[in-house]
């Protein structure tokens, strides 16, 4: 029977919780798959250790009957997630250095939440889409300026690196592995015996609108705090570059670069994010709801904020109502 081996890094500030969700779920998957066809490969996970040396030690085997103890050789190496600050640089580099190695050899790298922030020390997010838990979407931005951060995704498989969101997507992730090694049954299976929902869920659904302040443009910081103070109902560009003080033109080229995003689109977040407080904290209608965050048309409230959010206004309530 073949195996396939999992790495789980135990990198600096690493979640354990995480580590062993992970350790349980693909030990879940297993059980499933000895129920079924003798043909799929085994699951064996393995705890790396990272420590003050180049190669990690593996601190823990689920296959203890093996005889290359020493390898570290793994068809996946998961980075999960970490309670702590993302780990800085100098940090990562050492761990980073080693997956470029396993990497080159063939090894998948995946990452949830924090872990992209050792993933982004590789080198190899060049030119990729990367996601990460959304309040760390800046700073992996800075920290990766050659990758693209989306982080209204959940998950983003790129076959060798996939890359998880939130602290708890490493369930997402999990099962992601599962289906690729054992198959859907075998990943339906799992994720009813844990009762959790199979992976399709997006981050977008979780997170707010987080402005990008710290660009250093204080004429555009200008206007953002207008657009705050005004819950994004004033979106006249006339209004916008006076608040700003500058010609209308070069507002709307400043706006974006400092911003990421139009004039319009951030004006647009703001009314989203008051609506979805309506939403989950209120229970005025929908339709009360879209006037009071500046939209006499409840039709296009509801297009845009199934755009920003991914969810109708009514299956957000349905889902957050408090």
């Amino acid at each position: 029977m073949t195996q396939a081996t999992i790495g789980i890094v135990l990198y600096p500030g690493v979640q354990m919780s995480a580590v062993l969700g992970l350790t349980d779920l693909f030990a879940l998957s297993e059980r499933s798959a000895e129920n079924g066809s003798g043909a799929l490969p085994r699951l064996r996970v393995r705890h790396l250790h990272f420590s003050a040396a180049a190669e990690p030690d593996v601190v823990f085997d689920s296959d203890t009957a093996s005889s290359d103890e020493g390898s570290t050789r793994c068809e996946v190496l998961l980075l999960p997630p970490s309670l702590e600050p993302p780990i800085v640089a100098e940090a990562a580099a050492p761990i980073a250095r080693w997956l470029c190695q396993h990497h080159a050899e063939g090894s998948v790298l995946a990452s949830v939440c924090g872990g992209a922030f050792v993933l982004a020390e590789t080198g190899l997010l060049a030119g990729r889409t990367v996601t990460t838990h959304w309040t760390y979407a800046q700073a992996l931005q800075d920290r990766c300026p050659d990758a693209q951060v989306d982080a209204d995704r959940l998950i983003i498989d790129q076959g060798d690196i996939i890359s998880a969101g939130g602290l708890m997507s490493w369930i997402d992730l999990g099962l992601i592995l599962v289906n690729r090694f054992l198959g859907p049954v075998i990943m339906a299976r799992t994720a009813r015996m844990m009762l959790v929902d199979l992976p399709g869920r997006e981050q977008r659904f979780y997170s707010s609108f987080v402005p990008r302040l710290s660009h250093g443009d204080a004429a555009i910081l200008k206007a953002q705090h207008y657009l705050q103070a005004q819950e994004g109902k004033e979106t006249r560009l006339a209004v916008l570059a006076e608040q700003a003080g500058l010609e209308k033109r070069t507002f709307l080229r400043r706006f974006q670069k400092a911003t990421g995003l139009t004039a319009t689109d951030y004006a647009q977040r703001l009314r989203v994010a008051k609506a979805q407080e309506l939403l989950q904290f209120g229970k005025q209608p929908v339709e009360r709801v879209a006037w009071q965050v500046g939209y006499s048309d409840p039709g296009a409230f509801r297009k845009v904020f199934h755009r920003i959010v991914g969810l109708t206004p009514g299956e957000y309530r349905q889902r957050f109502y408090a």
